[in-house]
């Protein structure tokens, strides 16, 4: 996949797919079996022209035998007919989708015109990820990697000064300066004290997709201007958010709006000033689809309807 998409052109897919019509609230929602060795994935969706099914495997263990986390495949199939047109690296497409989604939101609630401050939490294949699509629609100032492991952090950083990047590592207590700040880790907890995050700051979490893991706090919650993928999925997955409204923090009410509210302009761009901006990804089975046929047709691909 290497090459074939960028992470600007994986957006304008997903940006394409909702302006099409695309209903991320009608989307089906995931399959989750838990299995000996972590939990069987399975995320179809269809369009008239396309369908498709992940199969994703989430192996905890894995670290510690030098293996990705994430595994699976991604079938691709013609619309009308259901013939298998491609099958496609599950794992590296997550890894192109998720931040081309972030990506997407960016372009709607991060400060344009001017170099931002990114604080990255995490050192994995989605922090890479997104430290190349946030370079691709917000170009940072500066960047500060924080990570439990100190030498995938420096290793993060390093990478992004060969972008030309100014880049260390830190701690969370580093929000309190951020303009951006990307959670994309394995925590099941908060990360940070969402009071340390400033005014007109974009926080974007997009680590777990479990109703009893998040990573950020009831305070950042509290005050912040949530924007989801779709109520539906993140009323059933997003933990970032169902953990303070089981606290009382947070009404069901609290989600100001959606990516396709912003795609839409049903939402002005930016979002209110006054108060930081929280854009909360689960991962929708809708987004692999849209990805996975602008990767097919970037390689030259063609369905029946073609």
């Amino acid at each position: 996949m290497a090459g074939l998409l960028t992470p600007a052109a994986a957006a304008d897919a997903l940006a394409d797919a909702l302006r099409a019509g695309l209903d991320p609230e009608s989307c089906p929602g995931r399959t989750a079996l838990d299995v000996p060795g972590g939990q069987l994935l399975l995320m179809p969706a269809a369009t008239g022209a396309y369908a498709g099914v992940k199969i994703a495997g989430v192996a905890p263990g894995n670290a510690e035998r030098g293996l990705p986390r994430i595994t699976g495949s991604y079938l691709l199939l013609d619309g009308p007919t259901l013939r298998p047109l491609a099958l496609l690296d599950g794992a590296a497409l997550t890894t192109l989708r998720t931040p081309a989604v972030s990506a997407l939101a960016l372009r709607y609630l991060a400060p344009a015109g001017r170099p931002l401050r990114l604080v990255l939490f995490g050192s994995g294949p989605q922090a890479y990820g997104h430290l190349e699509a946030v370079a691709a629609v917000r170009k940072p100032a500066a960047v500060v990697v924080v990570a439990r492991n100190a030498r995938g952090a420096a290793r993060l950083a390093a990478r992004a000064r060969e972008m030309g990047i100014e880049a260390r590592t830190g701690t969370a207590a580093d929000v309190a300066g951020a303009d951006l700040v990307v959670c994309c880790t394995t925590a099941r907890e908060p990360l940070f004290d969402g009071r340390l995050v400033g005014p007109g700051a974009t926080v974007v979490a997009v680590g777990s997709h479990e109703p009893d893991a998040r990573e950020t706090d009831t305070a950042l919650v509290r005050r912040a201007a949530v924007y989801v993928e779709s109520r539906a999925a993140a009323l059933r997955e997003a933990g970032d958010l169902l953990v303070p409204e089981a606290e009382g923090a947070i009404g069901p009410g609290h989600i100001n709006g959606t990516l396709a509210d912003l795609v839409a302009g049903r939402l002005p761009a930016g979002g209110p000033a006054d108060c930081p901006r929280l854009f909360k990804s689960v991962g929708m089975a809708w987004e692999d689809l849209a990805v996975a046929v602008a990767l097919f047709r970037a390689a030259g691909g063609t369905n029946s309807e073609t």
